[in-house]
């Protein structure tokens, strides 16, 4: 056989496959491996969520077992896994509607008002995401003990209601907004707040639903603070709650099935907010048109 017709039937072959495997493959193989990676946790708290203690510490059990409704239902309501769940809802809602209403007055003024050291204002701004909450813990406890707040709402929410982030977005967000309806809204003879309700947020709909979704997760998955400084067990938050569960043990056993329905019930809320809002929040970071 000549050289010729190696070099053809390898050319024949070459293309046979490249007809037979799609050229992102690997690429699919390697997200969906990803993705049950990422996925395995949930998947285990799933199924230990099924299981009765006995079963979960048999570890090569990985059948679902039969106690799925007990433990959901005990978590619901002997555990009180109900009450911090609507504890969680309250300081999350709170949360958002503080937050987004400061950061869209502090980006109206940063981008539409004059005023000496704005650029200097801005950078302190943003110089506070380098002091997260869990950074001052001390300090911020202490001064709300003396002003009397410790175990309250106020307690839970107040920390929370100033976000940077939440001020970028906007600021950036309105910057991109034409500067002919400013000019149009002066010459109107439109104020300020006015032109902030009636332009500005409708125009922004879809950036305020995508940092509103971002501010409830994060909201809703705070832990150390509201372990710090509530005291009353039945006003904790749902995060605090599962840690709760670890008290229940049956026979000097801990009841994992238990804790881990705990774990699945509290993510049910911030996943039906994702599931429902994710196309506001793929356009605030830019992965999908308008």
């Amino acid at each position: 056989m000549s050289t010729d017709s190696l070099a053809t039937d390898g050319r024949v072959q070459r293309q046979s496959w490249q007809d037979v495997l799609p050229d992102n493959l690997l690429v699919h193989v390697a997200l969906v491996a990803s993705t049950l990676v990422m996925a395995l946790p949930l998947l285990l708290a799933l199924l230990m969520s099924t299981q009765t203690t006995t079963q979960i510490y048999q570890t090569s059990n990985l059948a679902p077992g039969g106690q799925a409704v007990h433990n959901y239902v005990a978590a619901m309501t002997e555990y009180g896994m109900g009450r911090y769940l609507l504890n969680s809802l309250v300081m999350s809602l709170v949360i958002v509607v503080g937050k987004v209403t400061i950061s869209l007055f502090a980006a109206l003024a940063i981008v539409y008002y004059r005023f000496r050291f704005k650029r200097l204002v801005f950078m302190f701004i943003l110089f506070t995401l380098m002091l997260p909450v869990p950074v001052r813990i001390l300090s911020l406890f202490q001064f709300v003990a003396n002003i009397g707040w410790s175990d309250s709402l106020l307690a839970l929410t107040a920390p929370y209601l100033a976000s940077a982030t939440t001020v970028f977005l906007l600021r950036q967000h309105f910057r991109s907004i034409p500067d002919s309806l400013v000019e149009t809204a002066r010459l109107d003879g439109i104020g300020p707040l006015t032109f902030l309700f009636r332009v500005l947020v409708p125009m922004s709909k879809g950036m305020i639903a995508g940092v509103a979704v971002i501010e409830f997760i994060y909201a809703w998955n705070q832990y150390l603070w509201p372990l710090t400084i509530m005291s009353t067990q039945r006003k904790q938050v749902a995060q605090v709650g599962v840690k709760l569960l670890q008290s229940a043990s049956a026979a000097g056993q801990t009841q994992w099935g238990l804790i881990m329905a705990g774990a699945v019930i509290a993510l049910i809320p911030p996943l039906l907010v994702l599931l429902v809002l994710h196309r506001p929040l793929l356009q605030t970071f830019g992965l999908q048109q308008k």
